[in-house]
């Protein structure tokens, strides 16, 4: 059954969701709903056009720290200082930078203008963070997400130049701040760097943790 959300900000139980993870529709893309949202990972995913889709997929696709693959190419890209890495230095640029790059299989983005000014609002407040990526002074790389109970919940990346977006991943994966990378639905290239699927239950139990 696929909930319809009104004004009244609650979420039905994640567990309710239909198998492809689609759990309600509808509602706003307000500070409050958004991080009422992920602390019950729940996030929203829609393209242009369409109502305000959430979802709460079965199994999540995350990655644990200590688990993050490093290649020995990728230790030596690391080791050279090929790159630059800061936190909430330029949070509105990363996010534009995503929603801009393509994707493989997708026709635009589903990072609309309208999700893009809620997530810079959401940093604005402190819940919201880029990591970026520099070389020689110009941004190669990054990516942004939310942090939820020491978890975070990342939502996109995106690289202009090799091995940028893979040198953002494992700093975050590095800095101990962080239990857990969550990054919501599998492609190939987090699984190559050691993401797993665990399921729903599980990461409920970390997030609430």
């Amino acid at each position: 059954m696929i909930f319809r959300l009104t004004e009244e900000l609650i979420f039905p139980d994640p567990s309710l969701a239909e198998p492809d993870g689609l759990l309600a529709i509808g509602g706003d893309l307000s500070g409050e709903r958004l991080v009422l949202a992920y602390q019950n990972g729940i996030f929203p995913w829609f393209s242009e056009g369409d109502p305000i889709c959430w979802y709460a997929p079965h199994e999540r696709c995350v990655i644990f720290p200590e688990k993050v693959k490093v290649s020995k190419s990728m230790r030596k890209v690391l080791a050279d200082g090929i790159f630059t890495v800061t936190m909430d230095q330029a949070f509105e640029e990363v996010i534009v930078n995503c929603a801009q790059s393509p994707r493989k299989g997708q026709d635009g983005t589903w990072i609309t203008t309208e999700m893009q000014d809620a997530y810079i609002m959401l940093h604005q407040n402190g819940w919201a963070h880029s990591v970026e990526v520099w070389h020689e002074g110009r941004l190669a790389g990054g990516l942004y997400g939310l942090e939820i109970n020491g978890v975070f919940c990342g939502e996109s990346m995106f690289s202009s130049m090799s091995n940028a977006s893979k040198t953002a991943l494992i700093w975050l994966c590095r800095n101990p701040a962080y239990r857990l990378i969550d990054c919501q639905l599998p492609n190939d290239h987090l699984l190559s760097l050691g993401a797993e699927m665990i399921q729903q239950e599980q990461y409920l139990s970390i997030l609430e943790d």
